[in-house]
């Protein structure tokens, strides 16, 4: 019997670093699009005619609050599991508040 609960949880625990892996060749392809988004944009602002400010920066900025996100979810502190025992606190919380 306790063979098959290791065995879960090692399969659970595979499936978890698999994912994770999966998130961080995401990103890594993310910074590879953010980078050639980022060089097209800045060609099209230098081929521009007259004086410009640097608009790309904008578009620049906002794939970069992706790429924080998606670096977080794939570097960071993986979430940790929802347990019973936070299932039955939760409950007992809430129960007391009414």
């Amino acid at each position: 019997m306790e063979e098959t609960t290791h065995n879960e949880q090692s399969d659970a625990y595979r499936e978890q670093i698999r994912k994770r892996i999966k998130r961080q060749h995401e990103f890594q392809r993310y910074l590879s699009v953010w980078f050639g988004v980022s060089l097209i944009l800045t060609i099209i602002w230098w081929l521009s005619p007259g004086p410009q400010y640097f608009w790309p920066v904008w578009p620049m900025f906002g794939m970069g609050i992706g790429a924080f996100f998606q670096w977080r979810a794939a570097y960071g502190t993986p979430p940790r599991e929802i347990t019973d025992a936070d299932i039955d606190a939760e409950i007992d919380r809430i129960k007391k508040s009414k």
